[in-house]
């Protein structure tokens, strides 16, 4: 079914070029002078490139058809946060495995075991997944707060139960959950 150019979202599958690319952002341009267009930055299912495109408005693209299918997080079969990461099927207990290529290191450092992800398909091969908007994790290292250090809003360093490290505010001890922001990698508060 054709789509067009400037109703393109982010996670959208699309026939571009005769390849299949996901589209990971974005960006509508009007300049000064000349027609508005679409820059849109798209991911090759297959080799793995990313390339911007800069396509017009009104141009219409052949939107692929993807399942989202919700998964659970188990464990990483490497150990060491370098994949592959082995999923299951919420529907029919199937495991899947995802490799690192696929999932990125700046969403696989939020996978906690037993976290639910969206996970989209196409022809039984995983293109990405979709994390929860915000994660809540323990806090396994960081500094004691400095004496004195009560009124400043500067941020300190922390690591997270999976191995992730995040910036938070000076009064979050070792133990304590926080959420945090799974897109932007933000702190968001104690959970």
């Amino acid at each position: 079914m054709p789509i067009k150019a400037s109703d393109l979202r982010r996670g959208n599958a699309l026939m571009y070029d005769g390849q299949l690319q996901v589209v990971i952002d974005t960006e509508h341009v009007k300049p000064g002078k000349g027609p508005a267009y679409v820059q849109a930055k798209m991911k090759n299912v297959e080799t793995g490139t990313i390339k911007v495109n800069r396509l017009g408005t009104s141009d219409k693209l052949e939107d692929v058809n993807i399942d989202r299918r919700p998964l659970q997080y188990l464990y990483d079969s490497s150990g060491q946060g370098n994949g592959p990461f082995v999923f299951m099927d919420n529907e029919t207990f199937d495991q899947i495995e995802i490799d690192a290529d696929v999932l990125p290191k700046e969403q696989s450092q939020w996978l906690k075991e037993g976290i639910e992800v969206l996970c989209m398909m196409f022809k039984e091969r995983a293109l990405g997944i979709e994390l929860p908007a915000a994660v809540e994790l323990e806090i396994t290292d960081t500094i004691a707060q400095p004496k004195g250090a009560t009124a400043t809003n500067q941020l300190k360093e922390a690591t997270v139960e999976t191995g992730a490290r995040i910036r938070v505010p000076p009064f979050i001890e070792l133990g304590q959950k926080v959420k945090i922001n799974t897109s932007t990698g933000e702190y968001l508060g104690k959970a």
